[in-house]
């Protein structure tokens, strides 16, 4: 899939599709770092199963490839999101053969920061990047099938001025540091990530075949009552009666698109709330089956210890001890 390059607009009719593609979504962790690099440079990194990765330009420019894409060339002011950490190389020039990520930032722990100083005798760049780790479970099927790249040029990041500060803040070289900063910089980095990804949204309302799975109206309309209905006791049945196919084809196609079956997509939605209202809340633990569409607290018990690997209880308890 090609990269996309948005156009932010006015159009909000796809708020239901963002929560899907971004609410069960929230970060474990943040690695950031910040390149001071000087031609001739180039950098490999792996891709990275878990974790979204962003590259914002502030000084100078940068090429991004990745294998079967198209060079892409960015500059400062422009920022590139890679949703689903696909293996990429950023260099000054989109044919420079580079050296592995991990050679010259062997630690990339979440919570920490780095620094990367590559000298050469040509022109400068500086960058700002970000490994934004996130739980792998909690990722939708309409998130995975994001395109390999997001880039934003520097006007388009203007118009959304909370992501442009946002940015320039987290690139800061003199970015304040103290008490509860692990944490500030966990939420800044996810809202840039949120705020990046809005545009995206719009590009996919006026334009539903950039993103296959919303070429197919029922798939795609199934995809936004999981994500915000999920509480009703819907059956494969009642999802594909309301979309207006069999129960079939609904389940081919939804198979197909998503890559996973509709049964699977809805529970792990009702798992990913349960998880929320277990460890964000102090809603009594006899109250949440019912919160995520479960008649039967048994029946939800055995779901969820299927899910996670343990009881809710213990999943309660563990959340407790870590905050």
């Amino acid at each position: 899939m090609d990269t996309v390059r948005t156009e932010t607009g006015n159009d909000d009719r796809n708020d239901d599709l963002l929560s899907e593609l971004l609410q069960p979504l929230r970060l474990t962790g943040v690695f950031d770092s910040r390149w001071h690099v000087s031609a001739p440079w180039a950098i490999e990194g792996d891709a990275e199963q878990g974790c979204a990765v962003l590259h914002y330009i502030v000084e100078g420019g940068c090429w991004i490839t990745a294998e079967g894409q198209p060079p892409q060339e960015l500059h400062a002011g422009d920022l590139a999101v890679f949703p689903t950490g696909t293996a990429h190389r950023l260099a000054d020039r989109p044919d420079r053969q580079g050296v592995p990520l991990k050679a010259v930032l062997p630690e990339r722990q979440p919570g920490t920061s780095g620094e990367i100083r590559i000298g050469g005798a040509g022109p400068e760049s500086r960058l700002l990047c970000a490994g934004l780790h996130y739980d792998a479970s909690a990722a939708t099927g309409l998130y995975k099938a994001l395109p390999w790249a997001l880039v934003l040029d520097g006007s388009q990041v203007d118009r959304e001025p909370l992501l442009r500060d946002t940015l320039r803040l987290l690139a800061a070289p003199d970015r304040p540091i103290g008490p509860g900063d692990r944490l500030i910089t966990l939420r800044a980095f996810e809202m840039a990530l949120v705020l990046a990804l809005r545009p995206l949204l719009r590009e996919f309302a006026e334009n539903p075949a950039s993103l296959p799975v919303l070429r197919h109206p029922g798939v795609s309309r199934a995809l936004v009552m999981i994500a915000t209905r999920f509480a009703e006791p819907w059956t494969i049945e009642s999802l594909a009666r309301e979309v207006g196919m069999s129960r079939s084809a609904f389940t081919a196609a939804f198979r197909a698109l998503v890559g996973e079956a509709p049964a699977r997509h809805l529970t792990g939605r009702r798992m990913q709330e349960a998880a929320r209202l277990l460890g964000e809340t102090s809603l009594p633990q006899s109250a949440v089956p019912e919160r995520v569409g479960y008649q039967s607290a048994v029946g939800f018990h055995l779901a969820f210890r299927k899910w996670f690997g343990v009881t809710p209880g213990e999943y309660r308890a563990g959340a407790a001890s870590a905050a």
